[in-house]
């Protein structure tokens, strides 16, 4: 039944007209990826006010479960949970899919400060709201090093000041870029910001001796790239960080107290051989 209905996404996605009902083991695994990515892409228009940081699915044979991640889960809900049935029935919709047979969960971020996504976002609605990119930024960076991190990198590029491009990098702590425990302890967001500037340009008309001034206003759209590094701490339950310690990491434990061994008093301190004393030779 889910190869049949994400089959059926996959068609619709791409506007295929007709395709096999059993489709390859390929052709399956590529229509999960575009499920998941035109649900990340959805839920990050509609819900990127209320801190969402991703999406998970989970397949049972009978039902598709949907879990949101955000930083505030009860606005996900909404109103005696009316905004999550409103988000199912899109889902439903959009894909075709029988009634019963999705459900969305909402789960809340564990740590704000440890997820990329958040501090994107974030940091977006800052500079939409007009905050230099600088204090922003640092902002950011304090924020997220106070959240125990090892250490965090922010890129932001585009037209900061002026109408050249630049970018700007922001970094604090230790930060790995090579290996594969960048896959686990690297975690990595990425966000644009449309940022509009408007230019004003008057053009005069000459129409029968008469002057006639007409105002154009052009927007010019810049646009804004955010990257968000951050790198985890080891946690050995997994909840903040990764259980499995960096390889390269070397753990020195306290020296063992060293106990020490009272000698027994030997015979020979205290005279105790038999012999003549000085009393018995009547000294």
């Amino acid at each position: 039944l889910i190869r049949d209905l994400y089959t059926q996404a996959f068609c619709e996605s791409f506007d295929c007209l007709e395709i096999m009902p059993f489709a390859s083991i390929k052709k399956k695994f590529i229509a999960d990826g575009v499920f998941k990515a035109e649900l990340n892409n959805f839920f990050m228009r509609e819900l990127a006010e209320d801190g969402y940081s991703g999406v998970e699915v989970r397949k049972t044979p009978r039902k598709t479960e949907i879990i949101i991640m955000a930083t505030r889960t009860q606005n996900v809900l909404g109103e005696k949970g009316r905004r999550i049935r409103e988000l199912t029935s899109l889902v439903q919709k959009r894909f075709n899919l029988p009634e019963e047979s999705v459900d969305l969960y909402a789960e809340k971020v564990a740590q704000r400060g440890l997820c990329a996504i958040a501090q994107c976002e974030s940091l977006r609605f800052k500079l939409i709201g007009g905050l230099p990119v600088r204090r922003a930024c640092y902002g950011i960076l304090r924020y997220i090093m106070e959240s125990q991190a090892k250490g965090c990198e922010v890129i932001v590029s585009g037209k900061l000041r002026g109408q050249r491009a630049k970018s700007m990098k922001f970094v604090d702590g230790l930060m790995i870029h090579s290996g594969d425990p960048t896959n686990e302890y690297v975690e990595k967001g990425v966000r644009h910001v449309v940022l509009r500037q408007g230019i004003f340009t008057i053009i005069i008309i000459t129409v029968s001796k008469e002057h006639v001034c007409i105002l154009f206003k052009y927007f010019f759209i810049g646009v804004i790239g955010i990257k968000v590094k951050i790198m985890l701490p080891h946690d050995p339950k997994g909840v903040y960080g990764p259980k499995k310690p960096l390889p390269d990491s070397v753990v020195v434990f306290e020296p063992k107290e060293e106990i020490q061994i009272k000698e027994k008093p030997s015979e020979m301190q205290y005279g105790s051989l038999t012999g003549p004393t000085p009393d018995t030779m009547g000294f």
